[in-house]
């Protein structure tokens, strides 16, 4: 495991502790040493104020996605997250507090990218709460060049896996035109999320990340005729779209998720559509038919909105499908 590297030493957050199971098993100790005691449930009870308790489940929201913004939350029993920060800090705190959240009881920022549309609202929420950021260092070169204020960057290496709170990051590269654009893989106890959402073309390491996930974000651009058909860009942007480090066209959004998908594949979302190059309608035609193609009518199609939140999602355990467990470990 590669610790993230902090530009400050982070807070000391007290070592969260388990109790025996309900089978009656007795001791107590952390729960990385008691996880491996023999006969130990991969779901515990926790003990709260006296009383034991299931883990709660894990929620993921998509708070908007588009050309002009991208952002999204994960909660798990111990953490809050935000993936990418890509609204006012305004609209931010708007929508989650639209869910019963809010931005001060956040633990950490992944950013993917240094673009505007997934970094505008570092400003506002991550310097004046003093949130952690996590990227990596040509990341932070470039955000630090938009941001006057200071931000709490914890830095990590591309192709690291390291640890906010009981979430596992993984980091992959991803062919874009940024500085040093990346793709995530989210591990919680119930499963994991993966995080796609600006690339010019699958490579074979994205696809085997993608096939790790258990809910997947998918850039869905633009649809190639209406690109070609756009008046608004000119055609040096629409190269730029075009190319293998641009954006990723529904048609080969669909050809990445025929390849990505496995039975333990529950929810893929359609991200970063276009308003002028695509639609939801679009997209949802071409994803749902590459998953005719691969036999995989049991994933759910989300669409997304620069807009409006998408409601949450909650993951729970659930009996292993495919052979695969739902569970990190």
């Amino acid at each position: 495991m590669i610790l993230c590297q902090p530009t400050q030493p982070p807070p000391t957050k007290p070592t969260a502790r388990i109790d025996a199971p309900a089978s009656g098993r007795e001791g107590a100790g952390t729960f990385d040493n008691a996880r491996n005691a023999p006969g130990f449930p991969k779901t515990v009870a926790t003990v709260l104020t006296g009383e034991y308790r299931a883990p709660m489940p894990v929620r993921f929201t998509m708070l908007g996605s588009g050309s002009a913004g991208n952002c999204s939350y994960l909660e798990t029993d111990e953490t809050r997250i935000l993936i990418d920060a890509g609204f006012s800090g305004r609209q931010i705190r708007k929508r989650l507090e639209s869910i019963g959240r809010t931005p001060e009881r956040l633990d950490g920022i992944l950013i993917s990218h240094e673009h505007s549309d997934h970094t505008q609202g570092l400003g506002t929420i991550a310097a004046k709460l003093q949130i952690p950021v996590y990227c990596n260092r040509l990341t932070r070169e470039a955000i630090e060049g938009q941001v006057k204020d200071p931000l709490d960057f914890r830095i990590f290496n591309e192709g690291a896996r390291f640890e906010i709170g009981d979430i596992e990051v993984e980091n992959f590269s991803v062919p874009h035109d940024a500085y040093d654009p990346v793709g995530f893989l989210l591990r919680t106890r119930v499963g994991n999320i993966g995080v796609l959402t600006d690339l010019g073309h699958a490579t074979r390491s994205v696809i085997e990340r993608a096939r790790q996930a258990h809910v997947l974000l998918l850039e869905c651009n633009y649809d190639q005729e209406l690109l070609e058909r756009d008046t608004k860009r000119p055609w040096s942007i629409k190269q730029r779209i075009l190319s293998r480090h641009g954006h990723l066209s529904n048609d080969a959004a669909a050809e990445l998720l025929e390849q990505a998908v496995t039975p333990d594949l529950r929810r893929v979302y359609l991200v970063h559509l276009s308003r002028d190059c695509n639609s939801p309608e679009h997209a949802r035609r071409a994803i749902e038919a590459g998953l005719q193609r691969a036999d995989a009518n049991h994933v759910e199609i989300e669409s997304t909105a620069q807009d409006t939140p998408n409601p949450t999602f909650v993951l729970q355990e659930a009996p292993p499908v495919g052979g695969q467990s739902l569970l990190p470990f």
